[in-house]
């Protein structure tokens, strides 16, 4: 028999979490991350596989950034996106497959 992890939450930190799960409650913002998982993507690549803007994918993805949910990586004059890190991976992949269940 296991033992579970006891996870403390420190007030700080739901807050952070919380504000974390708001900017993924957008349904724009979460097609986004989700196009972004596996291989990085430029703007106009998202905005096209997702029927936007370029300019409304610009802006969710700086929001994205800004909480480390996506990261950018320059090559040359375009800008690629991808999952910030396999936590972010893992979390958001982990909830598709949750959703996907019924």
């Amino acid at each position: 028999m296991s033992k579970a992890k006891k996870i403390l939450l420190s007030d700080d930190h739901a807050v952070a979490l919380a504000d974390l799960f708001r900017l993924l409650g957008d349904p724009t913002r979460l097609k986004i991350v989700v196009s972004c998982l596996r291989t990085p993507l430029a703007v106009s690549d998202i905005a096209e596989r997702l029927g936007l803007s370029v300019s409304l994918v610009s802006h969710h993805l700086r929001l994205l950034k800004g909480a480390r949910l996506v990261r950018a990586d320059r090559q040359g004059k375009q800008v690629y996106y991808e999952a910030d890190d396999l936590h972010v991976r893992r979390m958001v992949e982990d909830m598709v497959n949750h959703i996907a269940e019924h």
